[in-house]
């Protein structure tokens, strides 16, 4: 294997996102429980677990007063009914693109209508969905589908509405669609797959075309993880479906140059990245992220679609099957080029020139519509970065010149329209949102958020209270929004709610990340006399005194300082107790790992004098490194205590003479120094008595210790 290629799109879909987002919310100020399976992801669900939430299965298990989660595939109306009665209180994370098909069948339902859901029967959406119509069907696939019209000739003629699951495969629902529409000549179509489920799907079939491998990372029981495993299986035999990074098996990869690699939208990004991590340590590969183009248009529909679908179903509950494509008439082109615009109305149109003052849009129809650039600059942006020839533009018909045939547009009033209702959307679905600090207001700051002031109190700002506001000014900053008055053109939101949920979102992966001997960079927070406390990252662990030098010191404050940036390891910690205690002296220092490198026993060193004692005298031989003069071993002669010959601070020389590698100590002599000073003076009155044996004379020998000191042993030495 030489390449992975990972999708773009893979991974928490906007609906299953912003369910676990309202649980983790939930769990913050207390437990919750979910009825059934939030998501289909047991790694994800365990996790919850932990932190309080508890997964019932019929609304008799719910304790009266708690608080329940719907999941984001929604729930039957009776079940709703059902949580009332026993006294819970509800929250709601059905996803909006699921609610968006609620209110197709529950329109249909109610002119009468027979519904067709085309998806899996026994999946928790699509039970939901075909609760809320009658007289319906579930239809699965197109054999199927195929085989009940048949027995159904009753439906040729009716009126009949068709669903889909928001997680099928495109082209299931193709399939499934044109067998209806040969069998019933009354039928309406709306095509609910989810956009973000369908660009995933496009982008895991073009992988698959182009790799010789596939991994697709999904719950067992998620339906477009599955999907995802089929659509690759159709262009790629190379394919595995796992669940967790355990399951991956890379041995299969061994003749597969390119490897691709996508998930389902129940697949957390941690779970994501460590198969990604796994195959590149193991394999080293270099990841490559594939299309992302389509990934950021991905990632900007998903987000945009919640907003989108609820003025939709409003304005038309059931969106029509798209007309087969077929050439216009001369009579219906001209027709469609005379169409009249009207004030209030939202028009596209194509870039056909750009001046000074103005952009001029081809709206395809009588009028010439022009944009002052002005709506392009305000931010300092040149026009001509913001918007150029050919680019396809929305608008808002501001006024209608019908004499001159122009109309003249707005991009800024209809940006505005659409940021208000992903305003009003974002606090239903507590999304974070980004803007700019405009300004410092009585009491707190403005933010803009795409054209819309949002005020941020003091005390959700995020800052210390003394803080001074005035330092957000012009800082970009993601904030959640707590509360919209449209009429009033009131907003307000929180800054301090997302910094919350994100420095505990750091601290868990933190202290999920840490092992022993990790390196971080830190900055001191705190000093107390016994060490000093340091940030890793929104967590504090103590660097012991002992931790700061190798050499003596008394206080923290002669090595750190409050505010110092410094590198630091973990020694242990106590996940439970949340307690760390870290390094902060270089391992590769240490002065006894120096001094054995440099000294041996016998070696002769200048050392320093630093601390006098009743038996002796402790110096300094390297910093960080001391040894013991035992009183014995200061001086050729006796004396009483070591100050009546040293001092502290005395440079003298003494001789190693001992080592105790395992407690780090060592022992040294002045006085066999001093001993060897006498030695030649010795020896030469040895000789001199040498000289006068001659004769057959004895001589005594005596034994001299490592000290210079003779031992009082003497043997007979005859020449």
């Amino acid at each position: 294997m030489r390449e992975l290629r990972v999708a773009e799109s893979a991974g928490f879909c906007f609906g299953v996102r912003r369910s676990v987002e309202m649980a983790e919310e939930l769990l913050r100020d207390g437990g919750c429980a979910c009825l059934g399976m939030l998501i289909h992801n047991e790694e994800v669900i365990r996790r919850l677990q932990e932190q309080g939430m508890r997964t019932v299965e019929e609304p008799s298990e719910v304790h009266a007063g708690e608080r329940v989660l719907i999941r984001a595939h929604g729930v039957a109306p009776e079940v709703l009914e059902a949580l009332k009665a026993q006294g819970a209180e509800i929250r709601d994370a059905t996803c909006p693109k699921v609610q968006y098909i609620h209110r197709i069948v529950e329109a249909a339902s109610r002119e009468g209508r027979f519904v067709i859901i085309i998806g899996t029967r026994n999946h928790p959406e699509v039970e939901a969905i075909h609760a809320r119509c009658s007289p319906s069907a579930v239809l699965e696939n197109a054999e199927e589908t195929e085989a009940w019209l048949a027995q159904h000739p009753e439906l040729v003629e009716k009126p009949v509405t068709v669903v889909v699951q928001t997680t099928q495969t495109k082209k299931n629902f193709e399939d499934c669609t044109e067998i209806i529409k040969k069998r019933c000549t009354n039928a309406k179509f709306s095509d609910t797959i989810c956009f973000a489920t369908f660009t995933r799907q496009e982008e895991a079939a073009r992988l698959a075309e182009q790799c010789d491998a596939m991994v697709v990372i999904g719950g067992r029981h998620s339906a477009n993880s599955q999907h995802l495993a089929e659509i690759c299986r159709q262009s790629c035999e190379n394919v595995q479906f796992i669940e967790l990074p355990d399951e991956l098996d890379l041995s299969i990869f061994k003749h597969s140059p390119v490897v691709g690699l996508t998930a389902g939208a129940s697949t957390p990004e941690w779970i994501i990245k460590e198969v990604v991590n796994k195959m590149s340590d193991e394999i080293r590969v270099e990841e490559v992220q594939e299309e992302a183009p389509v990934a950021e248009a991905v990632e900007t529909v998903a987000e945009a679609a919640a907003e989108a679908v609820a003025e939709a179903v409003e304005a038309a509950p059931e969106v029509a099957a798209p007309a087969e494509e077929k050439e216009l008439s001369f009579d219906e082109m001209l027709e469609e080029t005379l169409k009249t615009i009207y004030n209030g109305e939202k028009v596209s149109g194509t870039v056909v020139s750009i001046t000074g003052t103005e952009v001029s849009v081809d709206l395809g129809a009588k009028y010439s519509g022009f944009i002052p650039t002005s709506e392009f600059t305000d931010a300092g942006v040149k026009v001509e970065d913001a918007v150029k020839v050919g680019d396809v533009i929305e608008a808002l018909v501001v006024r209608v010149n019908d004499v001159e045939g122009t109309a003249m547009l707005s991009k800024r009033r209809l940006d505005a329209t659409k940021a208000w209702t992903e305003i009003e959307e974002a606090v239903d679905s507590n999304a974070i949102l980004e803007g700019t600090v405009t300004e410092e207001n009585k009491g707190g700051v403005v933010v803009n958020v795409n054209g819309i002031r949002v005020f941020v109190p003091a005390s959700q700002t995020d800052l210390p209270r003394e803080a001074e506001l005035a330092q957000l000014v012009k800082q970009k900053v993601r904030l959640r929004i707590t509360e919209v008055n449209r009429g009033r053109k009131r907003v307000v939101g929180s800054i301090r709610r997302v910094a919350q949920a994100e420095r505990r979102e750091r601290v868990e992966k933190l202290w999920n990340e840490m092992e022993v001997g990790k390196r971080y960079h830190g900055i001191v927070k705190s000093l107390t006399s016994y060490g000093a406390f340091v940030d890793i990252g929104g967590v504090d662990g103590m660097v012991h005194v002992s931790e700061l030098s190798w050499g003596r010191i008394h206080q923290p404050s002669e090595v750190v300082s409050v505010g110092d940036e410094i590198d630091v390891y973990v020694i242990n910690f106590d996940r439970e107790k949340r307690k760390i205690s870290l390094g902060y002296k270089d391992p590769e220092g240490n002065p006894w790992t120096q001094f054995t490198s440099r000294y041996a026993v016998g070696d002769t060193a200048e050392v320093r004098i630093v601390k006098l004692m009743s038996f002796g005298a402790f110096a300094e031989v390297l910093p960080g490194v001391d040894g013991l003069i035992h009183i014995s071993q200061i001086a050729d002669h006796r004396i009483e205590k070591p100050d009546d010959v040293l001092r502290v601070g005395d440079v003298v020389n003494a001789k190693i003479t001992a080592v105790d590698e395992e407690k780090h100590k060592i022992s040294l002599s002045i006085r066999a120094i001093l001993n060897e000073a006498k030695r030649p003076a010795a020896e030469e009155a040895l000789a001199e008595e040498d000289g006068e044996t001659e004769g057959g004379e004895e001589a005594l020998v005596y034994e001299v210790s490592a000290d210079g000191e003779a031992t009082g042993n003497a043997e007979a030495f005859t020449e």
